[in-house]
């Protein structure tokens, strides 16, 4: 086996140089590259739960070490619009159970502590992939300069609109959501916003989470029902988003009041259907490449950081390389497909205008018992690293 066999990866989002961590972790060389001209340093917040951290310490030994860079969940409830508590959820239960936090954190932070984490990969700024050759003992990757590069494995940790998942044929189409979202970034104080405080409020087809990152900061998002063009086309500030949450509570207001129009970055909410396959030969993907999703449930970060967890662990020791993609693929997909399906069926109900499945769905989460809702967060928080050893360790299981 070569002591030092390369990898190529396309991305340098959260997929992309959690990827480059763990393959370095196992003695690869790794090679990065982006189409952009630099790291992206500006975004929003999102959320690294628990089962995240937990693969990469128990596959790898890796600490990501989160907490020092975002905030631990403490407190996270499930609010109606009117501010009436629905439910308080059990996360910091389940987190200190599996012994790895649920981080929220600045996408900016994030990408330091994984940047933190890398030794001496080299990263390559300005290069757009347009295909590749598979040769008898590597992968030859070509780029719309004409330079090309040469690796023993090529990873597509490109994202939503994946070059690479184009280039291996697989299909995967995007599905509309039918809302908007609008995400930022803020530094802000407020007596209910304690340390590691989250909340979501629910309304008619609309929905705001509220989430202390830490060191002052607050990341917020809000959801409104409108058609996809309106969503991709919309030009408003702030004011007109508060308008959509006018009778809220005085919190919501605020926060949005108190953000810089020119700082809410907005987005039409969509997925795509799950991708059948995610390797050919020594090609694979990882992240949104593999299994772009809604955010409902906040683990599109977390889930990418599983991926990358399990490519090192499959990937070491061995020489067959391809053999070891096709086992990542196995491993992978079916958790995947069910966080994917979960995320969207989640996001329809909580998106839910008509009056009778709103208090369905609000009835039905104030009444839940702790257990049912325990129950029901294990299956996204725990990351079970025994089905993936014993599949690993299986022969024949594809």
């Amino acid at each position: 086996m070569s002591k030092n066999p390369t990898a190529l990866i396309i991305g340098t989002g959260v997929g992309g140089l959690s990827a480059a961590i763990a393959l370095e972790n196992i003695g690869w060389s790794v090679q990065l590259f982006e189409k952009s001209d630099g790291l992206r340093t500006t975004g929003s917040g999102l959320s690294v739960m628990s089962n995240a951290s937990a693969a990469m310490k128990k596959l790898l030994g890796i600490d990501l070490d989160l907490k020092s860079y975002g905030a631990e969940i403490h407190n996270f409830e499930i609010r109606h619009k009117s501010g009436i508590l629905l439910k308080r959820l059990p996360m910091q239960e389940i987190s200190n159970q599996q012994g790895a936090p649920c981080i929220c954190i600045s996408r900016e932070k994030l990408q330091q502590s994984l940047l933190n984490h890398l030794g001496d990969t080299s990263m390559i700024f300005g290069k757009r992939a347009v295909g590749y050759v598979e040769t008898t003992d590597g992968i030859q990757l070509n780029f719309d300069d004409g330079t090309v590069y040469h690796g023993d494995i090529l990873v597509g940790a490109d994202g939503f609109y994946s070059s690479i998942r184009e280039s291996i044929g697989t299909e995967s189409i995007i599905q509309e959501a039918g809302y908007i979202c609008w995400l930022a970034l803020v530094k802000y104080s407020h007596p209910q916003i304690t340390q590691g405080y989250v909340v979501h409020y629910w309304g008619s087809g609309k929905r705001i989470g509220i989430i202390d990152i830490g060191n002052g900061w607050v990341y917020w998002w809000g959801t409104a029902n409108m058609s996809p063009y309106e969503a991709k086309s919309w030009q408003g500030t702030n004011k007109d988003i508060a308008e959509f949450y006018s009778s809220w509570p005085d919190l919501v207001l605020d926060i949005i009041l108190s953000t810089d129009s020119t700082s809410i970055i907005t987005v039409d909410a969509k997925d795509r259907t799950f991708p059948e396959t995610w390797t050919k030969g020594r090609v694979t993907l990882l992240g949104d490449a593999a299994h772009p999703m809604l955010t409902s449930l906040g683990q599109g970060a977390g889930l990418s950081i599983e991926d990358a967890a399990v490519l090192g662990y499959v990937l070491r020791n061995t020489d067959d390389y391809t053999e070891a993609l096709k086992r990542y693929e196995v491993i992978r997909q079916p958790r995947a497909r069910a966080i994917v399906n979960a995320s969207r069926a989640l996001s329809e109900i909580e998106q839910y205008d008509s009056l009778v499945p709103r208090l369905k769905r609000d009835m039905g989460m104030l009444f839940a018992s702790q257990k049912t809702i325990r129950d029901k967060l294990k299956e996204s928080l725990l990351f079970n690293d025994i089905i993936v050893q014993d599949n690993y360790n299986t022969k024949n299981i594809y």
